[in-house]
């Protein structure tokens, strides 16, 4: 970390390292003695600084002295290296510069109280040092005999004070310069072979170092503390903009297939109404012929009753009368009528599939599990936690039960009862995504639970016990372990089943992952706020009698994710489930 400030055009930077803490903090606690007072002081006042201001070429006087200066002079300079300033500066008070000064002044020597001499009969001088056996203080002159006289040069002295009294044990009257550990208090040499007989202390130079390094220590924990927060508050950052750009890209996408699909639909429709005008138009005009056909036979039967109408052939009319009054081939106009609602109905047939196509674009458990599924995680077995039954594969990826108990050390990670084994690798915020495959399995439970887990005896799987799991029983009987439990009814019996856990929001979902279906939820809003969470992963088995339970789990940084497989007999042939990204376990059972 470094750190750079301007004084009087010096440039003062510092680089901190931890093996320059305490000088650091030294320098910090006694700044007031050092050379810093001297940058503290205006060049023309040579006072300290009044609202500091600093000139372009970087030197800082009072705002007032600088003023004047300018005011008394022909040309706008710098009173300390001369430079000359085409324009008069629009002079800015240095904040910076001023709160420094004022905290010079609050905590300088100057502005405390003034210890006199003791000794002094007419005019009073100044104290230089104070006498804790004597309990006086004294001035330069009344001090030589105790550098002088051996028997004063064995006083103790000290920097003047006001109060002296404070300095000396009240019941022995002596000074206290030895510090009680057990008793943490400061204590007279008197003290030590009475009330602090025994005790262990030590001269308060040599605890004062050692509780002014302690001190220093405990700040600059504080510091890297805060530094430390600053960077996981900036790592969060990144996550949150990396994941919103994938979230926007994801978006992006299925709106771009949305709006291809409505295109799709558009052109799709405008097609066939083309191609339904078109055969309307074809059958108006048959319809159009045909009627002209009909009133041109019409007209003609119209033209042989006007001849007939002037003959007086009475004989022959009433003869041929029967076929004039025959209907001529025509159709029945009447029951025939034009489509003009037609397109209506193409339009609704095509919104209708449009919003088939919608509901399956916008299908919110596969939307949802597709974005889900872009925050898988990779970890690998951690063989310090695994049951001794449990045997991992070299690389940390697979785990198998062994049919005897290794000889393994015992540790606080290990479990005992149970075979379970966790991952090495831990995420402290954000979200994360697994699956396991349990196809073929008659039993299983798979969810999360709390690192604080019972490593060493039993655990129902509860969410009073820190778990939120969900399990199959008796082949077909889906159950969210919500304490009591909550039977699921499912349309199709899950082959891999994905588990997604968001720490921020406190969210545990279940879901089927080849036909994109939600199973079930926990919300453990609480528990994900008040614990820190972190996520690896392993695989547990638990061995009942003849009865072999096996459990996937991953670890939250207080959880744990299960997943449980039973076979129904011991006799039933080797199973195998396999994880995403190379978790497996093969389980034959004896």
């Amino acid at each position: 970390m470094a750190q750079t400030s301007v004084m009087n055009g010096h440039e003062h930077t510092c680089i901190l390292g931890e093996d320059e803490t305490e000088d650091k903090m030294e320098n910090v606690m006694s700044f007031s003695s050092g050379p810093l007072t001297e940058e503290l002081h205006c060049s023309i006042c040579l006072d300290m600084f009044t609202d500091p201001v600093s000139t372009p070429c970087g030197h800082n006087f009072c705002k007032t002295c600088l003023n004047k200066h300018w005011d008394n002079s022909q040309t706008c300079n710098c009173p300390y290296c001369q430079e000359t300033f085409n324009q008069r500066p629009d002079l800015k008070i240095n904040t910076t510069l001023r709160e420094i000064v004022d905290h010079y002044k609050k905590k300088s020597p100057e502005n405390k109280t003034e210890v006199l001499c003791d000794f002094c009969e007419e005019k009073k001088l100044k104290a230089l040092k104070s006498c804790l056996v004597c309990q006086s203080s004294y001035c330069e002159t009344h001090l030589v005999p105790h550098l002088r006289v051996a028997g004063l040069k064995k006083h103790k002295l000290m920097d003047p004070v006001i109060n002296l009294e404070d300095y000396i044990c009240q019941k022995h009257e002596r000074p206290l310069e030895l510090f009680c550990g057990d008793d943490q208090t400061c204590v007279c040499l008197m003290c030590t072979v009475t009330d602090h007989k025994n005790h262990n202390t030590v001269p308060l130079e040599e605890e004062i170092e050692e509780k002014k390094t302690q001190l220093m220590k405990d700040v600059w924990q504080m510091i890297q503390d805060r530094i430390e927060k600053i960077q996981d508050i900036k790592h969060s950052a990144e996550v949150r903009k990396r994941n919103t750009e994938k979230e926007k890209a994801a978006h992006v996408e299925l709106f771009t297939d949305l709006i291809r699909s409505i295109e799709r639909c558009q052109t799709e429709l405008l097609e066939m109404m083309e191609e339904q005008e078109k055969a309307a138009e074809k059958q108006e005009q048959e319809l159009i012929e045909d009627l002209e056909q009909e009133i041109t036979e019409l007209k003609m039967r119209n033209t042989e009753l006007e001849q007939l109408s002037h003959t007086e052939d009475h004989l022959h009319l009433l003869q041929i009368y029967s076929s004039l009054c025959s209907p001529i081939n025509t159709r029945n106009w009447p029951e025939i009528s034009i489509e003009t609602h037609k397109s209506m109905t193409t339009l609704r047939r095509a919104l209708i599939q449009l919003q088939d196509t919608l509901n399956e674009k916008l299908s919110h458990s596969a939307t949802e599990l597709k974005w889900m599924q872009q925050y898988a995680v990779d970890v690998s077995l951690d063989p310090n936690t695994a049951n001794p039954y449990l045997i991992l594969s070299d690389d940390g990826k697979q785990v198998r039960c062994g049919d005897t108990k290794q000889k393994l050390p015992d540790n606080p990670k290990r479990f005992d009862r149970y075979g379970i084994v966790l991952g090495m690798e831990g995420f402290s915020s954000g979200r994360f995504y697994f699956e396991v495959q349990v196809k073929g399995k008659t039993e299983w439970g798979l969810g999360v639970a709390r690192e604080s887990i019972d490593r060493k005896g039993e655990n129902t799987l509860k969410p009073s016990n820190g778990c939120w799991t969900v399990v199959l029983r008796n082949e077909n009987e889906y159950k969210a372990c919500a304490g009591p439990t909550v039977s699921l009814s499912l349309r199709v019996k899950p082959q891999r089943v994905g588990v997604f856990v968001d720490c921020e929001k406190g969210l545990v979902s279940f879901y089927d992952v080849e036909s994109s279906s939600h199973i079930y939820s926990f919300t453990v809003r609480d528990a994900f706020r008040i614990n820190t969470w972190s996520l690896s992963s392993g695989l547990c088995f638990q061995v009942h009698n003849s009865w072999h339970s096996l459990f996937f789990c991953w670890r939250l940084s207080n959880s744990v994710a299960l997943l449980r497989c039973i076979p129904h007999a011991p006799n039933r042939d080797a199973r195998t489930v396999t994880v995403r990204y190379e978790y497996m376990y093969r389980y034959t059972p004896s």
